[in-house]
């Protein structure tokens, strides 16, 4: 069973949806238990940094998702607060990856948020991506991004370069929406389903 972790973000439905087309049982849930005794674990999120971990807080959660030693999935916003801090609202995370997630610059014929489909750049051990053309696109929607460093195993341009996909441990996380991203993003999710992360 794969648990998705009720945080209150609006890519929930979405994902589940996205998940039932691959045929994958899943259970929303904000139940410690359930997650922590999960197969594999989701945490989605759309918004702010600090609205995300204020609902991880009120619900009794920022521990359990540090404790999990399945796989686990951050995907967009969720992806975010992996890491040890966002310049969003000043907000500490759950600093399971290094880093601080900072704004997008705005620099001249860039617009933020990025909103749009856009192609990665590949770097280490790109298991997520197994059976996954090269020039696919995934759509991503965010004003604020990760840091390229140790734990990044992709990347995306927009104006400036940023860590699309990361990993560190059983934690991984994308930032963008792969619930949104056609067949690329079903694959992306089949893998990680399926033990590729």
């Amino acid at each position: 069973m794969l648990a998705i972790v009720d945080s209150g973000g609006a890519n929930i439905a979405s994902v589940r949806f996205a998940l039932e087309r691959l045929g994958v049982r899943n259970e929303l849930t904000a139940d410690p238990a359930v997650i922590r005794f999960a197969e594999r674990v989701i945490l989605p999120g759309v918004g702010s940094a600090a609205e995300g971990m204020k609902r991880l807080h009120a619900k009794g959660l920022v521990n359990c998702v540090r404790s999990l030693t399945q796989p686990v999935l951050g995907v967009c916003l969720g992806m975010q607060l992996l890491f040890d801090y966002s310049e969003e609202g000043d907000t500490p995370t759950l600093g399971l990856i290094p880093g601080h997630v900072a704004l997008l610059p705005g620099l001249p014929g860039i617009t933020v948020p990025h909103m749009g489909w856009n192609t990665l750049t590949t770097g280490r051990d790109p298991a997520l991506l197994d059976g996954i053309a090269p020039d696919a696109r995934f759509y991503f929607v965010h004003s604020f991004a990760a840091p390229m460093n140790a734990f990044t195993i992709a990347t995306c341009t927009h104006g400036t370069p940023f860590a699309a996909i990361v990993r560190r441990g059983n934690f991984s996380g994308v930032q963008f929406h792969p619930e949104r991203s056609g067949p690329a993003g079903a694959r992306l999710l089949q893998n990680f389903v399926e033990g590729r992360a």
